[in-house]
């Protein structure tokens, strides 16, 4: 066969790696969810923004979490007047170019929300993808700490909103200033030094998985784990750790005597303003939530919490789900964090040259969504398949009368179709009805449209019925879940048996 007469190749459908299509399923339940937190940041005060899912990659800055090189981990592509764009990688960002553009138009405080999708060019994994949903809010132009208890309220009461009940979720709350003091005082201020800085925040965020001791070897000269893989470690002091352990963990600094480094960072932190006026930061914040109502069952002081992006400069707070999983080795598991946020009051004061104070933060849709499914708090709202209405007859007439028939239903708010592939073999309607899970069929053959009636099968209860009736003489004579009713009653009658399928359902049936 010349090349010529080749068949062309098909081309191969192929979903990119880390992303995912999203079915019918998933996309109801984050709108359930996103509506009960939209609900929340109203009832707060805040209003929604969008923002473009592209931005120039110079406004989104050095930020990317996890990342040693400026710009790695963005999707990037050079415009026609080859400037440089980039997918957002969270919403943050983006909000912060916002405002500094429409800074003479916007009222402060700016108090708004969005939820959209960002995008992270990073190795795929188990869990791990490149496009994912987050749900933020922020308020800026809010130089005081009572924004950031606000926030932190706000994320608590928006758990509750969605099932999350108390015992099963705290907020945590840390200051950015506290840890910064300290890493000055053992000396890893100054930008010479970011890299370092970067690796004891990392190794402070692992206490909850590591414990004080794993967290102390990976400050130090690093730590092997089980399989034997080594992590390099901060390459601290002894006596430096143990000031840091003391940090976190709020306990008394003991270790290191009256030695001169021990007695050098004491006086260093003394005089340190950025650990005094995080400590002072935390009291006010722990004053205002527990004059609220907010007691540490529901929001905590945890100076443990980092949070990873480097632009938070006050606060910082984690929303944690307590309650235990099963993960992929089988293994009970705490679910984790959902979300969390902080201050970043330079963010915004790139572009203005002015100082604009920002606080805010993001939830995680999907990570929030799987453990909303793991309690059961998904799916109340449950989307019933759509009636059928079939087709007997092909010619425009009948056509037409079907068509008004799904029309009837639709106008009375009952979810209807009128079956669109090939009506000649009547028993692949049923087959389309029953893979739809329809919860009833609409029929009118020649003989009930002389009649003026129309014949309506209970396709739930017909189900279930068949189960018990083996005998076919049984069933033909019982007709069971199928009636006759005139045309003008059929929406009624309709309406009667989803009532009954519902109520069944309510009983577990």
């Amino acid at each position: 066969m010349s090349d010529n007469k080749k068949k062309p190749q098909k081309l191969k459908a192929r979903l990119p790696r880390g992303f995912v299509d999203r079915e019918a399923a998933d996309i109801r339940a984050v709108n359930e969810m996103t509506a009960k937190i939209r609900d929340v940041y109203e009832r707060y005060g805040f209003d929604p923004v969008e923002t473009p899912l592209f931005e120039y990659t110079d406004a989104l800055g050095k930020f990317l979490p996890d990342s040693d090189r400026p710009n790695e981990g963005v999707f990037s592509l050079q415009d026609d007047d080859e400037q440089w764009m980039s997918l957002r990688y969270d919403l943050t960002a983006p909000l912060a170019r916002h405002v500094a553009e429409n800074f003479n138009e916007i009222q402060l405080p700016y108090r708004t929300y969005r939820a959209g999708y960002v995008f992270r060019n990073e190795k795929p994994g188990p869990g791990r993808f490149r496009q994912f949903m987050q749900f933020d809010a922020d308020s800026v132009g809010a130089p005081g700490v009572q924004a950031d208890a606000e926030m932190c309220m706000m994320m608590a009461d928006t758990l509750e909103a969605l099932g999350i009940k108390r015992g099963d979720y705290v907020i945590r709350v840390n200051n950015r200033k506290v840890l910064d003091g300290v890493l000055e005082a053992i000396g890893l201020g100054g930008d010479d030094k970011a890299g370092q800085r970067l690796t004891v925040l990392r190794a402070i965020d692992k206490l909850d998985k590591f414990g004080p001791e794993g967290v102390r070897l990976l400050l130090g000269a690093g730590r092997k784990d089980e399989s034997g893989d080594f992590t390099k470690g901060a390459g601290l002091d002894p006596v430096s750790i143990e000031y840091l352990i003391a940090v976190v963990l709020r306990q008394q600094f003991l270790e290191g005597g009256k030695s001169e480094r021990a007695e050098a960072i004491s006086a260093a932190l003394k005089d340190s303003q950025s650990y005094n006026e995080g400590f002072s930061e935390l009291d006010l914040i722990d004053t205002i939530i527990k004059s609220a109502g907010y007691g540490p069952d529901r929001i905590k002081i945890d100076p443990s919490v980092v949070r990873g992006l480097e632009y938070y400069t006050g606060p910082v707070y984690e929303a944690e789900l307590t309650f235990d999983v099963t993960n992929e080795k089988g293994e009970k598991v705490v679910f984790g964090s959902v979300g969390g946020g902080g201050r970043y009051d330079g963010l915004v004061s790139r572009f203005m040259g002015q100082p604009v104070p920002a606080t805010g933060f993001s939830i995680g849709v999907s990570r929030l969504m799987t453990a909303l499914k793991n309690l059961g708090k998904l799916g109340a709202n449950e989307v019933i398949a759509p009636v059928l209405v079939t087709v007997m007859d092909g010619d425009a007439e009948a056509m037409g009368r079907y068509q008004r028939f799904t029309q009837a239903l639709r106008k009375e708010g009952i979810r209807a179709e009128m079956y669109q592939g090939n009506w000649k073999k009547f028993g692949n309607q049923l087959k389309y009805a029953d893979r739809r899970n329809c919860p009833i069929a609409i029929i009118q053959g020649g003989d009930e449209r002389a009649n003026g009636e129309v014949q309506i099968k209970d396709l739930i209860e017909g189900k279930r019925l068949s189960g018990e009736i083996t005998d076919n003489t049984e069933w033909r004579e019982a007709r069971v879940a199928q009636v006759v009713v005139p045309e003008a009653e059929f929406v009624a009658k309709v309406k009667e048996i989803l009532a009954a399928q519902a109520e069944d359902r309510a009983r577990g049936k």
